[in-house]
């Protein structure tokens, strides 16, 4: 059997298994991948059959369409309508639970993808480990060094801090109060003490803004 009659013959047992209408592209797009078949020995291997009546062929407008000749099929009855009507039912069912699956498993296929390895996990573990075991010899460390503070020299400190604080602010007053009075004694009245900054400056011929 010469390529050209073996591409007419694959055609034809093509449409006679699907047994629905194609265009000469479609069959093209169907058949070239797995069988290697040119779209212009397609379209001249359909025309023949058509030509042959082992295939129809209808037009519409600028397009063809081809199918099975349904003379070669037997007569088909209400109830065997009926039962490949269910048998279909049932495996759109089918179709759609298997679909359904193959979604969970491509989620959990990412979700893994996206997990540590068993070795990655390892490692990270060991990292870990080590860096707590820096931790606790850092913390031991602290724990033991001689100047470790208790809470009782703790408190001490803060006491001994709350009193010089008291001392400090007891003597700031007393030096306000004696600066007051050094004021009182060198000046009549607060109008001379403000003077006093720019009779300076007169005379000491330095410029003064009276701030």
């Amino acid at each position: 059997m010469s390529k050209k009659d073996n591409g007419a013959a694959l055609i034809l047992a093509y449409l006679n298994e699907k047994n629905r209408p194609y265009s000469a592209q479609d069959v093209f797009s169907n058949l070239q991948k797995q069988h290697g078949l040119g779209k212009t020995a397609v379209v001249k291997a359909m025309e023949l059959l058509a030509l042959e009546g082992k295939i129809k062929e209808k037009i519409y407008g600028k397009q063809k369409i081809y199918f099975a000749d349904q003379a070669q099929f037997k007569d088909v009855n209400d109830a065997d309508l009926k039962s490949m009507d269910h048998q279909i039912s049932e495996l759109s069912g089918e179709v759609q639970s298997l679909t359904q699956s193959c979604r969970q498993l491509d989620a959990e296929l990412k979700e893994l993808n996206s997990s540590l390895t068993t070795e990655e996990m390892v490692s990270e573990i060991q990292e870990l480990k080590a860096e707590c075991s820096g931790y606790r010899a850092r913390l031991e460390k602290i724990k033991s060094a001689s100047n470790h503070i208790t809470p009782e020299e703790k408190d001490k400190v803060y006491k001994e801090r709350d009193l010089y604080v008291k001392e400090w602010k007891k003597r700031k007053r007393l030096c306000l109060a004696l600066c007051l009075q050094k004021k009182k004694i060198l000046f009549k009245n607060k109008i001379k003490f403000l003077l006093l900054p720019a009779i300076f400056c007169f005379l000491t011929g330095r410029s003064w803004s009276g701030d």
